[in-house]
C-alpha cells in the first residue's frame, strides 16, 4: 500500500533530485535514530514526499551534509540532517509500515514472523508518537470493519485511508494546516488506497483477499480484462480524485522553493496512475 506517491524521474530537475535522495536517506537516518536499524528497512517513498512538504509548508529548511551510512560506507551522499520533524515522521513510518504488515497477516494469514521482526522497532515508534499511533490504529479499525462487511463501495473503503492522511497531516503541521491541505492529504490518501488496490487486482483474486475492486466488479476475473472492460469507470474514479489533489495542490502556501513537491504532485502520481492504467509493472520504484 505504501511506496506509489514518487517522483516524475525524468522530468526532475537535478537540485530536485539531490534533495529527495538527501531527504530521503535523512529519513532513513532518522528512523535509526528513533526506531533503531531494524525500523530503516520499512522506509518507503511516501513518507520521503511528506517529510519534504510538510519542512516546505512549516517553513523548517533542510540541512544537507555528505555521510556515509550502512549502505554507501566509501562514498559520502548527501543526507538531510535529522531534525525534530523528520524524527516525527520517522516514526509514523514505521507506525504505518507495522499496521500495513499486521493489515497483511489478518488478510493472508501470513506474514507474522515478518512483522514480529519489527515489532520492537514498531513500540519504539509508538512510544515516541502516541497520537500519531491512535490515528492509524483508528483509520484501520475502520478500514477492517468495511472489510469484514465485504464492502463494494469504492467511496467509502477508501475513506478511511484518506481520513487517516488528513488527520496525520493535521497533527504534523498544526497551525501550518488549511482546508486545502486536508483535502489534498485526504485525496492524496484514498489515491494511495486504492491505486494499490488495482495494482494489487491478480494477487488478491488468487488469495482471496479483500479487494474493493473485485467485490466492485464480481464479473471480472483478471486485471487485464478489468482494465480493459471497466475503462472509462477507472479514468471516472481516478480522474475525479487526481483532479482534487491537483486543485487543491495548487493553492497550497509554501516558504521555499517547490519545484519539487510540484513534480510529484503534478507529475509523478499521475504517471504512475497511467502506468498502472495500462497495465505496465508498478511496484519498481525510482533506484538511487
Amino acid at each position: 500500500m505504501f511506496g506509489y506517491v514518487t517522483t516524475d524521474f525524468p522530468n526532475l530537475y537535478v537540485k530536485d533530485t539531490v534533495l529527495y535522495k538527501a531527504a530521503y536517506c535523512g529519513l532513513c537516518k532518522s528512523i535509526g535514530k528513533v526506531c533503531g536499524t531494524k525500523g530503516r528497512f520499512l522506509l518507503n517513498y511516501d513518507l520521503t514526499f511528506l517529510s519534504v512538504f510538510a519542512h516546505n509548508v512549516i517553513g523548517e529548511d533542510v540541512k544537507i551534509e555528505k555521510q556515509r551510512c550502512i549502505l554507501h560506507t566509501i562514498i559520502k551522499r548527501p543526507v538531510a540532517v535529522p531534525d525534530s520533524l523528520s524524527i516525527r515522521i520517522a516514526a509514523l513510518n514505521v507506525i504505518l509500515a507495522y499496521y500495513k504488515l499486521s493489515d497483511n497477516v489478518i488478510d493472508e494469514g501470513k506474514g507474522r514472523l515478518k512483522r514480529s521482526f519489527f515489532k520492537r522497532a514498531y513500540k519504539k515508534a509508538k512510544k515516541s508518537e502516541p497520537l500519531l499511533d491512535e490515528i492509524v490504529k483508528k483509520n484501520y479499525d475502520a478500514l477492517r470493519a468495511y472489510e469484514k462487511q465485504n464492502s463494494e463501495s469504492i467511496d467509502m473503503v477508501s475513506d478511511p485511508f484518506g481520513t487517516m492522511m488528513r488527520e496525520i497531516s493535521a497533527e504534523l503541521l498544526r497551525d501550518k494546516f488549511t482546508e486545502n491541505i486536508g483535502e489534498l492529504t485526504y485525496n492524496l490518501g484514498k489515491w494511495i488506497y486504492l491505486i494499490d488496490a488495482l495494482d494489487d487486482f491478480d494477487k488478491d483474486k488468487k488469495n482471496k483477499s479483500f479487494n474493493v475492486f473485485i467485490n466492485s466488479y464480481k464479473d471480472v476475473n483478471d486485471k487485464k480484462t478489468l482494465l480493459s472492460e471497466k475503462k472509462q469507470d477507472l479514468e471516472f474514479i481516478f480522474g475525479a480524485i487526481l483532479s482534487a489533489v491537483y486543485e487543491n495542490a495548487k493553492c497550497v502556501s509554501y516558504n521555499f522553493n517547490h519545484d519539487l513537491t510540484d513534480n510529484i504532485l503534478f507529475k509523478g502520481i499521475f504517471e504512475r496512475t497511467k502506468n498502472i492504467m495500462e497495465y505496465k509493472t508498478c511496484k519498481n520504484t525510482t533506484k538511487f
